[in-house]
């Protein structure tokens, strides 16, 4: 039976600042880069085939530390990079509801229909990724795939698969470092494990 594994990358500043990141380059803290390796720890237990990660550096470098525990290499797909949140990016959550209410509103309610100021729309979002996905269902059929991502985009992903609304959006929760399974059955795909972090339990 074929699994897909899909991870969040590990905390960054930004996300203990509650920044935007999007599009933007941060680096993993010291906290993150052990919340990967616990990852990688769990994930060594798992009959994984192939890596695939985002190109953005805080995704690249959980995959990394994945790898070198299971012995794979990292293969980049831009595809799965997350969400460009155009002029929000590097803004706080506070900020960007002061600076762009109005937008802010939309995102938060019907986040399927926000346009956010030079950013991406989430479909697109949706779209580029799922297309990566299925192409990569196919190009390793009966392999095992592990996905390294992003919050939105890993949201976004999941829905897609399921064939649930994108407007279901904020239904679905991914903590740093969480672990997703889903298994690719007879009659569809069916998830297993959603928004797992139970290997963080032990980092202070």
């Amino acid at each position: 039976m074929m699994r897909l594994y899909i991870v969040r990358h590990g905390e960054t500043q930004w996300n203990a600042e509650s920044r935007a990141q999007g599009s933007m380059n941060v680096q993993l803290t010291e906290n993150g880069i052990n919340q990967a390796r616990s990852l990688a720890n769990r994930i060594q237990h798992y009959p994984i085939d192939v890596i695939y990660s985002s190109d953005l550096d805080r995704a690249y470098e959980t995959a990394k530390i994945i790898g070198k525990k299971i012995n794979l290499e990292v293969n980049i797909l831009n595809e799965l990079r997350e969400m460009s949140f155009g002029k929000w990016e590097g803004l706080t959550m506070a900020e960007i509801q002061q600076k762009y209410r109005d937008h802010y509103i939309v995102w938060r309610s019907t986040p399927h229909q926000a346009k956010i100021p030079d950013g991406e729309k989430l479909l697109d979002v949706q779209t580029r990724s799922l297309k990566a996905v299925r192409q990569l269902l196919k190009r390793h059929k009966d392999q095992n795939i592990l996905i390294v991502s992003h919050g939105v985009t890993i949201k976004s992903m999941i829905l897609g698969l399921m064939d649930i609304e994108l407007s279901n959006f904020y239904k679905i929760k991914q903590d740093n470092a969480c672990l997703n399974i889903i298994e690719f059955r007879e009659y569809g795909p069916v998830i297993v494990t959603l928004n797992d972090t139970a290997h963080l339990e032990n980092i202070a």
